[in-house]
């Protein structure tokens, strides 16, 4: 009987140490970008002009880009916003330009290309410190979660669960990160958001992993602790797969339809997802098994009551 429940199950726990050491080596790659590169950060964080504009027919983005280039913006963004009449204008700080002439000036250009003059809908000035602002209430945002996950897991499990759990989610966090530094794609709001939601889907793919493994303690008393964790992270495999690859499909047409202002926040949700199931299982249940969790610290202590045991007379 022993052998038939387990004959099925995936030796996951087989590779644990070699896959902590590839991951160990994918973190200190992302780190060693982070602190070299570091982040391409975007208007949101160091602040700039954004304007948005309607046109009175479809705007051709092309010549937009063109004109802005040729006088002197060749690094301003320019996406529609909404349809294909709304266009927002996305430009750095300039050091030679007060930010109030700058929007004038953009303004002047893109109606050069116009058919008819464009109407302005917003002309918006972020400035740095602003920017400065972003960036520590995102990093507290990111600390905070981390801190009431180890603290809930910690509660509901056991804490070398607890400790596994936040170490993925810590790996999931600086590998997209680094993912960002690397390729040097740009960090805005919406990749903070996508870092934020990345963290709930892990740990929630880490959650079900984790009652799994109790459970099969509780019912598997003959097995070793790998055998059980084997056990438990194939049960749940196809629910991961396919919840996984919904959320892939649903990230990949956001990423080609959505227009370029969301594509950071579907690149580092679709490469967080798959980054996450692997951690779900070769960081967090690995390294708890590494840490020393057994059966004893996962099931309840069984409080025997007075009297209980003793023969009647």
């Amino acid at each position: 009987m022993r052998l038939f429940i387990f004959k099925s199950a995936i030796n996951f726990m087989k590779l644990k140490i070699p896959a902590l050491v590839f991951s160990t080596i994918l973190v200190l790659g992302s780190l060693l970008s982070l602190f070299t590169q570091g982040l391409n950060l975007g208007l949101d964080f160091t602040g700039g002009t954004v304007i948005e504009v309607k046109f009175e027919q479809a705007a051709e983005l092309s010549k937009v880009r063109g004109a802005l280039a040729a006088n002197g913006f060749a690094d301003a963004q320019v996406a529609y916003f909404g349809t294909s009449q709304d266009v927002m204008i996305r430009i750095a700080p300039r050091a030679d330009l007060d930010q109030k002439a700058i929007g004038e000036k953009i303004l002047t250009t893109i109606n050069t290309v116009a058919a008819t003059p464009v109407t302005v809908r917003k002309v918006d000035v972020v400035g740095s410190s602003v920017g400065d602002e972003l960036k520590e209430d995102g990093f507290l945002a990111v600390l905070a979660a981390l801190v009431g996950i180890l603290i809930y897991v910690a509660a509901r499990f056991e804490w070398r669960l607890s400790v596994g759990a936040v170490a993925s989610l810590l790996h999931d966090v600086i590998i997209t990160l680094g993912l960002f530094s690397i390729f040097q794609l740009e960090f805005d709001l919406t990749v903070l958001a996508a870092i934020l939601a990345l963290i709930g889907y892990s740990i929630n793919d880490t959650i079900v992993v984790f009652d799994r493994i109790r459970e099969m303690f509780r019912k598997l008393r003959e097995a070793t602790v790998d055998e059980t964790v084997n056990e438990a992270i194939t049960s749940t495999l196809s629910r991961t797969t396919m919840t996984s690859f919904t959320t892939a499909l649903t990230l990949i047409v956001l990423f080609y339809m959505g227009g370029p202002m969301i594509h950071g926040f579907a690149t580092a949700l679709l490469f967080g997802i798959f980054i996450g199931t692997y951690s779900s299982v070769y960081i967090a249940s690995a390294l708890a098994v590494i840490l020393g969790a057994s059966r004893e610290d996962l099931l309840p202590t069984v409080i025997e009551k007075e009297g209980e045991g003793t023969p009647s007379l």
